[in-house]
């Protein structure tokens, strides 16, 4: 087969809608964590998920748009590393908070494929305006599923006094806080006792003591 047949074959390709949005996904994760958002173009994710360029505005619209989407792909593995397979009553709070800082100890894409420093728990690049649209979309979809988490619970413990959405708010605010202390240091008893003290305060503002 020529350079040239396989350039026709390649144009070509087509993928099922939902893959061929997962592949843009992927791979703009990829460049965006190494290369910068502003350093990559559509162009490039487009070579990179083997789709065509045009695919990318269909199914996004913008590379921003994409950014946005990112960021609710991030939000929604962090919830399933967080649920799992517990129904959301008989989810602990603190089981959450616990496999909450995991997932983010383990998945640092953005940090350790730039090979930048961390700043107060993010990437230095993610500081950025740029990256705003990301950290909205990701703390968009967590709070939607803490909200729910928070209001399962309180049903299960029998409080009927407490706003699911702002104790989400709070909690998420508190929980972010936590994890930056947890991501400056490596000192594994020092990260301990920061989450220890993260779901004590937790559990004891919210009165949802583990059974």
């Amino acid at each position: 087969m020529t350079v040239a047949t396989r350039a026709v074959d390649r144009s070509s390709r087509r993928y099922d809608p939902a893959e061929t949005r997962q592949r843009v996904l992927e791979a703009a994760n990829l460049l965006f964590s190494t290369k910068g958002y502003a350093a990559t173009g559509t162009a490039d994710i487009a070579r990179a998920a083997d789709v065509s360029e045009g695919s990318i505005f269909y199914h996004f619209g913008s590379k921003q748009n994409l950014l946005v989407e990112i960021g609710r792909m991030y939000g929604e593995r962090m919830i399933a590393a967080m649920q799992r397979d517990d129904a959301l009553g008989d989810l602990d709070i603190g089981d959450a908070i616990r496999r909450c800082v995991t997932f983010c100890l383990e998945h640092k894409e953005w940090e350790a494929l730039t090979g930048e420093a961390c700043v107060e728990g993010k990437p230095k690049m993610l500081m950025r305006t740029e990256a705003e649209p990301f950290y909205r979309a990701s703390r968009e979809v967590t709070i939607d599923w803490s909200m729910r988490h928070i209001a399962a619970s309180a049903e299960r413990h029998g409080i009927v006094s407490m706003n699911a959405v702002v104790a989400a708010k709070l909690i998420y605010a508190l929980v972010g806080e936590a994890l930056d202390e947890v991501m400056s240091t490596n000192d594994a008893a020092e990260r301990e006792a920061i989450v220890a003290e993260t779901v004590r305060f937790v559990r004891t503002a919210c009165g949802l003591q583990p059974a």
